[in-house]
């Protein structure tokens, strides 16, 4: 598996949809679900990483440029 840090939030994502879709597999050993879901759960800790990294640059933008009360 390629190191996390170097994928897409995308690619995670799909990454993380193949995980919940092996666990829902009746035929996995228990084995390979406790690995399985173990990644899952790195890899989610990776996306809300990414999405709390973003957020702040998000709000930095919208500060830098006087927008931080801005709503639609």
């Amino acid at each position: 598996m390629e190191n996390n840090q170097e994928k897409s939030f995308e690619e995670l994502i799909k990454e993380l949809e193949q995980i919940v879709k092996s666990l829902e597999n009746r035929d996995i050993s228990l084995d390979d679900a406790v690995k399985n879901y173990t990644n899952g759960i790195q890899i989610s800790k990776k996306c809300y990483e990414i999405l709390n990294k973003n957020q702040e640059l998000v709000a930095l933008q919208m500060k830098e440029n006087g927008l931080e009360n801005f709503k639609e």
